[in-house]
């Protein structure tokens, strides 16, 4: 068995894992290495942007997760794609860009997150953004992450959404990432010059040209290594060869929210009885990894266009060749964004203080894995009640890291999120009803108008929902014995073994999950190294006036 001496090693060359890399290695003190089991992500149905459905059905690029069947789904089993390839899921996702509301990360810090409440974590979401129209209070403007709006909203179907959603009496926002989330407008998405801006081409890229970060692809850790309560180093296997990295400092786990808890719990770190059950033995009992797993759900709201103008006029080979060539050549055009280019974030009842659902709008009506719904024209919404109150778990069944962990989310168990998705059907139903539609709207595909009633909305949306692909919150943080590492992100009760990307969240954000958890990863990477923090904000937050007595009133009121 080959063994090799590092300060750091990271696990996963993802969403996080890549940031770590690089800021690690950047004053040039530290000796990193980073493992990843996928391999290079220079494929083109990677780096372009209209070929997102490709990467995240496709094996080589993504563990084909599948849950458990899920109760109060009528019993599916659901798709849950991870990145396996540099980049990670950064790599496989639809580059959409969305912090989530400044009261999420308030929330963070409720549930015992220490210092990370919105003020202490918007400077790193500064540090990371490189935003296309400047920096200010809320943006930044020199970060590796490339953001922008893709094409500007060419279709006019985008700008009718925004429109609609005025006309329903719903704000407008300029800016969602910046001082208000509620409201329609603009969708962000991580871009550059036609290219899928992921972490491994926004930070692993450039930390590669240093002598002191090593990065393994095509390896895969089976276990942390243990001396009593101290983290020595990790085992892996590569090419059929086992090998041990040893570190002087730590170990790093950004494997992601089924990866992390999968690899402590391998590793005898977890909950007695899932260890037990799963014949590990146990080297360190901490109950909480695994548990409290939290996703998005979302259905497609579909209706047929009046007029010849979507993305289904697009899907026959002629026209992919078309794009594809033009992107080849230019990186332009409908081959450098992903098409979701307005959006809207909204308050699903009054009583909720900040927005619990989210719109991304599409002018085509498709499927995930890009094949069209129906022969014609159409668009569609994507709509997901995104504050659940239900939990999963992520639980090992071997001590055989090649058999995949048992995934159960519990999606809609609790009454309030089957109440919020029957929101969605009513409030995005009046939303396209409105006058900004009138010339494009045909009839309503999905659901149908025949659905109506509270059971027959349960009914759809319990056959049609789908994952979103925001898994998280699975090795959360905190300070209570159900916490499984402190604000610092180090795993309670050991020493030189930390955590880092969207499991550690304690809640889900209203939002997708690629922009918190490269913060997370950013922040992080301060914390373990001793950096200086940077200095809290004191940026204002947009909220509205009256969210205590009604649902929607176009009003806005800047408070801290």
């Amino acid at each position: 068995m080959t063994e090799q001496q590092y300060d750091y090693v990271v696990v996963g060359a993802g969403s996080a894992g890549c940031v770590l890399a690089n800021r690690l290695t950047e004053s040039g003190n530290n000796k990193v290495l980073l493992i990843e089991t996928g391999g290079s992500d220079k494929s083109i149905f990677i780096q372009m942007p209209t070929a997102l459905s490709i990467p995240m059905n496709t094996k080589k690029y993504a563990w084909q997760y599948e849950t458990q069947p899920e109760p109060f789904l009528d019993n599916r089993r659901m798709h849950c794609p991870r990145g396996k390839v540099l980049g990670g899921s950064s790599s496989i996702n639809g580059m959409v860009y969305v912090r989530g509301h400044a009261r999420d990360f308030d929330e963070w810090q409720s549930h015992g997150a220490t210092e990370w409440d919105y003020s202490h974590c918007l400077p790193y979401f500064q540090k990371a953004e490189s935003w296309a129209w400047g920096g200010d209070d809320y943006r930044g403007d020199s970060g590796p992450l490339a953001v922008n709006n893709g094409n500007e909203m060419q279709n006019p179907l985008y700008r009718a959404f925004i429109k609609a959603g005025t006309e329903a009496g719903y704000m407008e926002t300029s800016d969602y990432n910046g001082c208000r989330q509620e409201g329609f407008g603009p969708m962000h998405m991580t871009i550059k010059n036609g290219l899928r801006w992921s972490t491994a081409n926004a930070y692993l890229r450039p930390a590669m040209k240093r002598s002191n970060l090593t990065v393994v692809t095509h390896a895969q850790v089976h276990r942390v290594l243990l001396n009593g309560t101290q983290a020595t180093g990790v085992a892996f296997q590569q090419k059929g060869q086992l090998k041990q990295a040893k570190v002087s400092k730590e170990v790093i786990l950004s494997a992601g929210s089924i990866g992390s808890p999968h690899i402590l719990q391998l590793s005898g770190i977890g909950p007695r009885g899932v260890l037990e059950k799963a014949g590990i033995p146990v080297k360190h009992e901490l109950p909480g990894v695994g548990e409290n797993l939290q996703d998005h759900l979302e259905f497609y709201f579909q209706f047929r266009c009046k007029e010849p103008i979507t993305l289904n006029g697009k899907l026959d080979p002629f026209n992919k060749f078309l794009i594809g060539a033009r992107w080849f050549f230019k990186k332009d055009g409908l081959g450098s964004t992903n098409h979701f280019e307005s959006c809207g974030f909204i308050r699903s009842k009054a009583g909720v203080e900040w927005p619990d659902m989210q719109y991304h709008f599409l002018p085509a009506a498709m499927r995930y894995d890009g094949r069209s719904a129906f022969d014609g024209h159409g668009f569609q919404v994507h709509i997901g009640h995104n504050k659940p109150k239900s939990r999963g778990w992520v639980r090992a069944t071997s001590a055989d890291p090649n058999v995949h962990p048992e995934i159960q989310f519990n999606y809609l168990e609790h009454e309030e999120d089957r109440e919020g998705f029957r929101q969605c059907v009513r409030l995005t139903r009046e939303i396209i009803n409105q006058p900004a539609f009138d010339q494009y709207r045909g009839s309503e595909i999905q659901p149908g108008e025949q659905i109506q009633t509270d059971k027959e909305i349960d009914e759809f949306v319990r056959q049609s929902v789908e994952s979103a692909y925001h898994p998280s919150c699975s090795c959360r943080m905190g300070i209570d014995d159900m916490a499984v590492v402190d604000p610092e992100t180090r795993v309670r009760g050991l020493s030189g073994l930390r955590v880092v990307d969207s499991s550690i969240f304690p809640t889900i954000p209203n939002g997708n999950l690629n922009a918190p958890t490269i913060m997370v990863a950013e922040r992080a990477a301060d914390l373990i190294t001793g950096a200086d923090m940077l200095a809290p904000s004191s940026a204002e937050v947009g909220m509205d006036t009256n969210w205590q007595t009604a649902q929607r009133t176009g009003e806005a009121l800047r408070v801290r």
